[in-house]
């Protein structure tokens, strides 16, 4: 399997695992889901929230690649957070609504994403305005890894509140190639 089918499997994971967190928080209360439960970011609205943001805030970096513009067209269009923990939406289903358009523009861009774009070396600024220069690819896996650890910490939240998940693994995604 090459990177870009690897990197296409993370994508359809990211999708699916963000379908099952929001599908767990929306059986909860809007209190539930606001409450400051301790985490990093506080409530698990707010874990969500920073999702949300990061993946706009990077949309509008990754986009800046000549031949991403077009996938991420969607995110360029939307307002660029000004900070990591910025309240986007203040309720799970607008929340939603966000997270699900960007699942869509990520899988789509992963789609389009070539050999060629992976070694790409992208300029930008991190949050504190510092210039930095990395390798589009590496950028690629570190956006679903973030993806990974903060849904781990809403899975938690969600799980000290009563709701489980259910299977979390990227196994459940990766095909069985039948008997060798």
């Amino acid at each position: 399997m090459d990177i870009l089918k690897h990197m296409r499997l993370l994508a359809q994971y990211s999708q699916w695992m963000n379908q099952k967190v929001y599908d767990a928080a929306g059986k909860l209360p809007a209190a539930q889901l606001a409450e400051n439960r301790g985490a990093f970011f506080g409530s698990l609205l707010n874990t969500l929230n920073h999702l949300v943001a990061t993946d706009i805030i990077w949309g509008h970096r990754l986009g800046v690649h000549p031949t991403a513009r077009a996938a991420l067209a969607p995110i360029l269009e939307m307002q660029r957070p000004t900070a990591l923990d910025q309240v986007l939406h203040t309720d799970l289903p607008s929340l939603r609504r966000t997270r699900q358009q960007l699942d869509e523009v990520l899988i789509a861009w992963t789609g389009a994403l070539t050999l060629p774009d992976l070694d790409y070396v992208l300029e930008y600024r991190n949050m504190k305005g510092v210039p930095q220069r990395k390798v589009y690819g590496s950028l690629v896996l570190n956006l679903f890894s973030h993806h990974t650890h903060h849904r781990g910490q809403a899975t938690t939240l969600l799980f000290q509140l009563g709701q489980d998940v259910g299977v979390t693994d990227l196994l459940a995604l990766i095909p069985d190639e039948g008997a060798a």
